[in-house]
């Protein structure tokens, strides 16, 4: 497999913000947090050759699931591996072999196929041929 998740989660601990001046004061001495999960227990692999698209809603943790991928944020549990690597070690040899480019949904061309769409942004973000081809197998 080229891409392999396993129970992948992450979740951030954030500061729960109250009202008022007291309130405010207060957190600089006693500060509560609250677990937000945004990625839970997710898992899938990815062969050789295979195109996949993430889709789903806004918060549906989309994103933050490429960047585990990428090893831009470290999961709080679960295994990743890509091509071989553990993407969090960022290893030179792994960081040469991928390309994270993110965009949003206006970088779609809705009246033309998505493949094309495709080849539109490989065009656009330079991707050379050799590269566009080892993706598709």
């Amino acid at each position: 497999m080229i891409v392999e998740a396993r129970s992948l989660t992450k979740e951030y601990r954030v500061p729960v913000r109250e009202g008022g001046f007291a309130a405010s004061v207060g957190s600089l001495f006693k500060r509560r947090y609250r677990t937000i999960t945004a990625v839970k227990d997710v898992s899938f692999s990815i062969a050789h050759g295979e195109i996949v698209g993430f889709l789903g809603p806004n918060g549906a943790g989309k994103t933050t699931t490429l960047k585990m991928l990428s090893g831009l944020l470290h999961p709080t549990s679960g295994r990743v591996s890509v091509l071989g690597f553990e993407p969090r070690k960022r290893d030179s040899e792994f960081l040469r072999q991928i390309t994270l480019v993110m965009g949003q949904k206006n970088q779609l061309i809705w009246d033309i196929p998505a493949m094309d769409t495709f080849l539109m942004n490989r065009a656009i973000y330079g991707v050379s041929d050799a590269e566009f081809r080892r993706t598709l197998g």
